[in-house]
Order: structure tokens, then sequence, then C-alpha cells
């Protein structure tokens, strides 16, 4: 549950402290991007809380880390980056502690 609640109150700090003027925005971005879990219906069983998700799923592969990190030095892209990798950085911490 606390990984979970992780994935809002990272991106929340991170809207509120670099995006103020604009924190609503910056936080509705980041958390679109945890669209990347729908890679997880691709397994069987959908949810198995023993399993880690890096390595595992096809959007959560290390080949793909690169492109969410350049993401965040495209002003276009940066809070999709941000989003990304804020969410593969939860999601591998939540891989070492199990």
């Amino acid at each position: 549950m606390l990984h979970l609640v992780l994935h809002v109150i990272v991106p929340l700090l991170v809207a509120v402290v670099f995006y103020r003027s604009n924190w609503r925005r910056a936080l509705l971005i980041m958390l679109a991007t945890m669209l990347v879990d729908v890679d997880h219906l691709l397994a069987e069983p959908v949810y198995d809380p023993q399993r880690c998700s890096i390595g595992f799923h096809p959007l959560h592969q290390a080949v793909v880390f690169p492109l969410y990190l350049a993401l965040c030095f495209l002003p276009r892209t940066r809070l999709v980056g941000l989003g990304l990798s804020i969410h593969m950085i939860l999601d591998g911490v939540d891989c070492l502690t199990q």
C-alpha cells in the first residue's frame, strides 16, 4: 500500500516544489504516466505482490529507461519524463525491499 501512496506523494512533492504556479497541471501529467502500468495486464496473474515489475513487464524494461530519462531534458516532454522516471525509481526501490 505504501508503494501506491508513494506513486502519488512523490509526484505531488515534485509538482509543488518545482512547478508551484502550475502544480495541478504538473501533477496531473505526472499521474497520467501511471498508465505505463497498463503492461501489467499482460501478466498472469495481473497482480503479484512478490513480483518485481522492473525487467518483467514490457514498459518496465531497462532498455526503455534511457528514453524515459531523455524525455526529462526536452521542455515539451519534461513532465512525462519525470513521471515515468519517478515511477521506475519507485518500482525499483520496491524490488529492493521484497
